[in-house]
């Protein structure tokens, strides 16, 4: 080879180089991208004002959140634990049966945003289990996403605590 080969040569390859990394950059999905879908619980632990630590949903607790492209956003987390009622009508539990079960489950809906900068997501509340909460937003932190793995931070619950949740992609 002469030297203007190897210099058409070595061109070639860096232009090729210089493609490759441009078409990787244009497929990496935004963060948004990358949360649509729905995610199964894995765990949820929270951490109390004085550091003490729960598992409000248990060890292996059972949930759902989905994230839709329209903004669009629920989320179900329970302690599959919690006892079954002794008669099977859900308006007819104890006094007991339903704190346990208002104790042992969380439930809201509605929209939300995210902030590709921050790694952010901010849901607004349209309803829930704690009425509370309607009408009222929460920032969560992304601490990471993957295909199939999704840890974000609840920097504040509506228990007062600190979450740390960590869910599995649905197949």
């Amino acid at each position: 080879m002469n030297r203007r080969s190897n210099l058409n040569l070595s061109a070639i390859t860096a232009l090729t180089l210089v493609m490759m990394t441009v078409g990787a950059a244009a497929q990496q999905k935004s963060l948004k991208e990358q949360l649509i879908g729905t995610w199964i619980a894995v765990s949820n632990e929270s951490t109390a004002p004085d550091g003490k630590k729960e598992q409000l949903f248990g060890a292996n607790p059972k949930g759902i959140t989905v994230y839709d492209a329209s903004g669009q956003w629920v989320q179900i987390i329970v302690n599959p634990a919690v006892p079954k009622f002794k008669i099977d009508n859900r308006l007819k539990g104890t006094p007991q049966e339903n704190t346990a079960a208002v104790l042992g489950t969380t439930a809201t809906f509605g929209t939300y945003t995210v902030d590709e900068a921050s790694k952010t997501i901010t849901v607004r509340y349209v309803g829930g289990m704690f009425p509370n909460q309607a009408g009222t937003e929460a920032k969560r932190i992304i601490v990471s996403v993957t295909a199939d793995e999704l840890k974000m931070i609840a920097p504040t619950t509506a228990s007062g605590m600190r979450a740390e949740n960590v869910w599995k992609r649905a197949k």
